[in-house]
């Protein structure tokens, strides 16, 4: 029954869902730590204005007039509402929820004025059987860029989820990091949208990380593990999206949230 893996745009679809499933629950691991929940998922809704915006701009869509688009309105939102919250003019959540809704307020009323044969459902609800070999190299290089990143920096990303202040009295760069954590979580939601979409993408963070936090007590074990689960649901969900001929990033999700029920009912005492 696994025939269908002799396809290219399966094999394809394979590999960026085990890329994308391994990075994207990794990171997630430090936005649950982190208490960032919320975070995560206002900046998904951000992608949409972005996107909205850049097809306006250019007068279509394109392999990358979207991820630009979606890359640029995330972080302009992101990395503003760090500023203003350092800045002591708001809250960090108060200037979070002012400038993703105004965002996203901004992006429905440019929908009405997108030409009429652009189709975004690909990138509101995901289309990973759809991607292209620019897409994949795209996953490759975003996968791979977040992966190294939690590496290179993984004693001081520990220090900075729990102690920032005395990271910072040991030489810890708190401040960078701030900034690179708030980055990369828009890097890793762009990368996401074929797969799951703007819609679904904060799910694919925040759920392998919350089934894990159930068992495991090191914050390495939850930060590899919650990678792991998210390669098998992302493997998973191609081979039910072909067998049973489902949605594969809602697919991809459904499994994820199986796996969270199933770890709260039978969590460790």
């Amino acid at each position: 029954m696994f025939d269908f893996f002799a396809m290219e745009f399966n094999q394809r679809a394979l590999l960026a869902a085990i890329m994308i499933g391994f990075s994207n629950g990794a990171f997630g691991a430090l936005v649950v730590l982190r208490k960032n929940a919320l975070m995560i998922s206002a900046l998904s809704h951000s992608l949409l204005p972005g996107i909205a915006l850049a097809i306006l701009i250019f007068g279509g869509m394109g392999p990358w007039v979207g991820f630009s688009g979606a890359l640029v309105g995330a972080l302009l939102v992101g990395l503003s509402t760090v500023y203003v919250a350092r800045a002591g003019m708001l809250d960090h959540q108060t200037a979070l929820t002012v400038l993703y809704t105004t965002a996203f307020a901004g992006g429905l009323l440019m929908l009405d004025k997108l030409p009429g044969y652009v189709d975004l459902e690909s990138w509101l609800f995901g289309n990973i059987l759809g991607l292209r070999q620019v897409d994949l190299w795209i996953s490759y290089v975003v996968s791979g860029s977040l992966v190294a990143l939690l590496a290179w920096y993984r004693r001081g990303w520990i220090l900075y989820l729990f102690e920032p202040a005395i990271a910072a009295s040991m030489g810890v760069p708190v401040n960078r990091l701030h900034y690179l954590m708030t980055g990369m979580m828009v890097i890793a939601l762009v990368s996401s949208l074929q797969a799951v979409g703007a819609i679904l993408s904060a799910a694919l963070f925040i759920i392998p990380a919350a089934t894990l936090l159930q068992w495991v007590r090191s914050p390495r074990a939850l930060l590899w593990g919650s990678g792991i689960l998210g390669s098998g649901a992302g493997i998973l969900a191609i081979v039910f999206s072909n067998l049973f001929d489902l949605q594969t990033g809602a697919t991809l999700i459904l499994i994820l949230g199986i796996c969270f029920a199933i770890s709260v009912a039978f969590r460790r005492r």
